[in-house]
């Protein structure tokens, strides 16, 4: 049989799953022991270590002086390792993970003797269009794929073509994927028959000419005893992967062509439930991303002092951690699920302590009694905030024009009159701390100690007078200074800051005379009335800006109307159904029984305008408690929902606000019901047949079915990132939601609560994908809620992607921390990037210069303009290497940019 058998020894190793992290390790570390002592003691042994370092780096922290050993066999080429950190799940982490991803993993092999230059994908759920052009641009040359392969794929080899047109040679594991060859060598009898059987298969993909693959290893597999004997018995040959495709160059002519994502279920069970399983853990990894690629990071390069290198690092360790395809997917059991929620908390955390440390840094120039607004985007934007004042006079900016409001709130100024013990209100002092502010005053008087109270103070007093004036007291006030809450409508630079503050009247700007009050609010509410958006109103029944009416149903449904009178009526309909499936997949049980009609409705409004108006909209249901299981096998999918039922009361707030053509949506209900999936329907205006979605650095384009063909049944629910759009109404996401065309309607999906890993006996998969293991904490009981926004269009999807990009990324708001007495300090601007189509993925600093990433989202070559106080540019790839330098004008930059095309480039001030 000669070499026609390329053996590749392997492990898949899923760092946790049907038990947590560190128990998982102690298998590892075993693993790992066996497969360097055998490979020491066997010249000829190869072994390719999963394509991640995580196995390395969580096996070299409980063996440190194994790393020399490591490093020797790396080296030799004999041990294949990286380039990943860890094997991710594509669709649920954002772009920019996935890149921090392979850039870790790259790094950490690199000190080990280099990474395997492979793209190693074997057991992701489908894979995202743009992974080809994620992985060139770092260098690699081939790919490695098992699930998602369509069935036009017939070859064992195939040129996947990213959006941007770049093409990667990618190596498919047909018959039976990374474990193709595992069942040759489990024992020396009959091992001739075995692999020729396993030929026979394999030339139906790889034809008649040319070494066959053979991925010898499971999950979690150790070496069997006498490998290299039986190898060299069949007169195979032992490798590592990049030693097997290392033999073909990159080249892709003559390779049948498949472009975009690979989401088929044709080859392999995709198991597309976990984009809806833990809702709750996808929720947390959207905020923890956003917080470390769009608000620490690019502030620490614009307005931080030091960097703070080593607490972002930190913030990436533990997201990349926790993006692992067995990890954010909730498909693990829920000691494992807990931990990944954890992980990806302190990474949210440490990107808060990172921007919080910034916005301190710039707050402290600005008064206290002001507040400092910040935007995170990188295009001048006006957007409401909603801030904490004293006083009642009107806000205006830094050159005393008169800033847009409206009260929300006024807080308490009577926050104690109680007779008591002075000296018991004395321990209520701490400092000049009373009741969470400080005092600024004291006086008795008529037997009543009156302390006055503010945010801030810069008071200071005797506590010894103060307790020589205790004689007689019997009775203790303390009075607050005025205080309001309100909305604000501010314009603030691109990645960049301004500031507002209370004004008296008469000291307001001249300019300030072009406004009026708006008719029927307070007079320090104030709408342009040449320029700017126009008043939001609205009643329990109508919000409307001017670019957007929404009508509320007496169903609670919604009608909105765009400015282009595309309406669309019914939006905001839940639907609550049965599901008897487990965390990798959905499945109905075989009577379901939907609801959909609440059994009465209330409506409330929580503001009226001029910038921001709500309504709270109550529906109360009657939901089936859960599945009508089998007494005592519990295991068993129930066939029908139970007659039990329980009311939930499903809150929606509806808020319009001033210059969106978008209404937000907040909705919120206490889970108590278990096996079911609550779904918000919006009826399409127009019929569809094709859906939009945002996903990793593309636009996705699906239809209204997937294709089948492996047993799984193939359900057209899909995964948006930021935003899903159809048949002229788009849902601008917070987190990854997973959402379907159905009936003519856009159904996402708020909640999937589900009660085992893996069933045995899934209607809607012949076979398990795990361990049949309860997953009580799956069923996701208690308070859950869900932001999005519903936005009409008329055209292309392309009007939609800024109007995301600023519903994702809020404005900053952050009390002033300087002199009361100082001037507001003037709007400073950042970095500004602009261009149609083209949106900022990162920015940070990486070796002295600014180093920034953007996409081109557009099916057109378009062009980003990029001004700041740069004067040096150079490109760079997706590891920060540089290349070729960039022409810099005053300023700016302009890069042209292909269809779909990610740029990485780096700038910095060379005077």
């Amino acid at each position: 049989m000669s070499t026609e058998i390329v053996v590749v020894p392997h492990t898949h190793w899923d760092r946790e799953w049907y038990e947590p992290f560190q128990r998982f390790r102690l298998r590892l570390v075993a693993l790992l022991d066996e497969v360097l002592d055998t490979m020491e003691r066997e010249p000829g042994y190869h072994f390719t270590l999963d394509g991640q370092l995580a196995c390395v780096d969580d096996y070299l922290e409980v063996r440190p002086d194994n790393r020399d050993r490591i490093t020797a066999l790396v080296e030799s080429g004999r041990l294949a390792v990286g380039p990943w950190q860890i094997l991710l799940d594509e669709f649920l982490c954002s772009g920019e993970n996935i890149i921090r991803n392979l850039e870790l993993g790259l790094d950490r092999a690199d000190k080990l003797g280099g990474a395997m230059p492979v793209g190693y994908l074997p057991d992701m759920f489908g894979h995202t269009a743009q992974m080809p052009q994620i992985l060139s641009k770092a260098g690699l040359l081939h790919a490695c794929v098992y699930r998602g392969v369509p069935s036009s794929v017939t070859t064992d080899a195939f040129a996947w073509v990213a959006p941007d047109g770049t093409a990667l040679r990618t190596q498919y594991l047909p018959a039976g994927g990374y474990g193709n060859g595992a069942y040759l060598f489990y024992d020396a009898k009959g091992l001739a028959g075995r692999a020729e059987s396993f030929v026979a298969t394999m030339r139906e993909w790889h034809g008649a000419d040319g070494p066959l693959l053979a991925m010898y290893g499971t999950d979690h597999s150790a070496p069997v005893s006498g490998l290299p004997e039986m190898v060299a018995e069949l007169g195979a040959r032992m490798d590592t992967l990049s030693g097997y495709i290392g033999m073909y160059s990159g080249d892709v002519d003559g390779l049948p062509r498949i472009s975009g994502e690979l989401r088929s279920h044709a080859r392999a069970n995709i198991l597309p439930g976990v984009i809806s399983v833990r809702a709750h853990v996808k929720q947390a990894m959207g905020r923890a991303e956003r917080m470390v690629e769009r608000y620490a990071e690019p502030l620490a390069t614009l307005w931080g002092g030091e960097w703070p290198g080593r607490f972002l690092d930190m913030a990436w360790w533990r997201l990349v951690d926790a993006s692992g395809h067995d990890s954010v997917t909730g498909c693990g059991v829920d000691d494992t699920a807990q931990q990944v929620a954890a992980r990806i908390a302190e990474a949210e955390h440490l990107g808060q302590a990172v921007r919080d440390m910034v916005t301190a840094r710039l707050a402290a120039s600005v008064p206290s009694d002001a507040v400092l607004v910040v935007n995170p985007t990188p295009a001048a934007r006006g957007g409401v905030v909603v801030v904490d004042v004293a006083g009642t006079d009107p806000l205006a900016d830094a050159t005393g024009a008169a800033v847009p409001t409206q009260p929300l709130e006024y807080a308490p100024t009577l926050l104690l009159d109680e007779e008591m013990d002075p000296a018991t209100a004395l321990t209520f002092v701490h400092g000049t701390e009373l009741y969470g502010q400080h005092i600024t005053s004291w006086s008795v008087e008529d037997g009543t100690l009156t302390f006055t109270v503010a945010h801030e103070t810069s008071v200071v007093f005797d506590v010894a007078d103060l307790r020589a004036a205790l004689d007689g007291v019997t009775r203790v006030r303390i009075l607050a200074e005025p205080r309001r809450t309100v909305a604000a409508l501010v314009q603030v630079p691109p990645l960049g800051h301004t500031s507002v503050r209370p004004v008296p009247r008469e000291r307001l700007h001249p300019s300030s005379s072009t406004t009026t009050a708006v008719a029927g609010h307070d007079p320090a509410c104030w709408l342009s009335s040449d320029s700017g958006p126009l008043p939001v109103r609205g009643n329990e029944e109508v919000l409307d800006n001017g670019l957007l009416r929404v009508t509320i149903a007496d169903d609670g449904t919604l009608t909105l109307i765009g400015p282009d009178g595309t309406t669309v009526t019914g939006a905001g309909r839940i639907v609550d159904g049965g599901d008897v499936g487990d965390t990798y997949n959905y499945a109905p049980p075989f009577s379901d029984r939907l609801v959909s009609e609440p059994e009465y409705v209330e409506t409330e409004l929580v503001c009226s305008g001029p910038l921001v108006a709500a309504v709270d909209v109550r529906r109360t249901y009657r939901w089936p408690a859960g599945g009508d299981g089998i007494e005592g096998s519990p295991e068993l999918p129930a066939a029908a929902r139970t007659l039990r039922t329980e009311e939930v009361v499903v809150t929606t707030r509806v808020e319009l606000r001033a210059g969106e053509p978008y209404v937000r949506l907040e909705v919120s209900f206490d889970n108590r019901c278990d096996d079911h999936r609550v779904r918000l329907h919006v009826p399409l205006p127009v019929e569809a047949t094709q859906s939009h979605a945002e996903g990793q650095f593309a636009v996705v384009t699906r239809g209204l079915t997937a294709e089948g063909g492996c047993g799984e049944t193939p359900l057209p629910t899909f995964p948006a990132s930021s935003w899903v759009a159809a048949g002229g109404v788009a849902a601008l996401l917070e987190h990854v939601t997973e959402y379907e065309l159905a009936d003519g309607d856009l159904a996402l999906t708020l909640l999937r609560s589900v009660g085992y890993l893996s069933r045995n006996r899934n209607a809607l998969r012949p076979e398990p994908a795990g361990p049949q293991l309860p997953t009580p904490a799956a069923q996701s009981r208690g308070l859950r809620s869900v932001r999005l926004a519903l936005m009409p269009y008329q055209g292309s999807w392309e009007e939609v992607v800024p109007h995301a990009e600023t519903f994702r990324h809020d404005l900053l708001v952050v009390p002033g921390q300087g002199d009361s007495a100082a001037a507001l300090p003037a709007p400073a601007s950042g970095l500004s990037v602009t261009g149609d189509g083209v949106v900022m993925s990162s920015l940070r600093m990486r070796d002295n210069w600014q180093e920034l990433r953007v996409v081109a989202l557009t099916p057109a070559n378009t062009e980003a303009l990029i001004e700041g106080t740069f004067t040096s540019a150079r490109r760079a790839d997706l590891r920060g290497r540089p290349g070729e330098p960039l022409p810099v004008t005053d300023g700016a930059l302009r890069l042209p940019l292909k269809a779909w095309e990610i740029a990485t480039i780096q700038i910095a001030n060379s005077e």
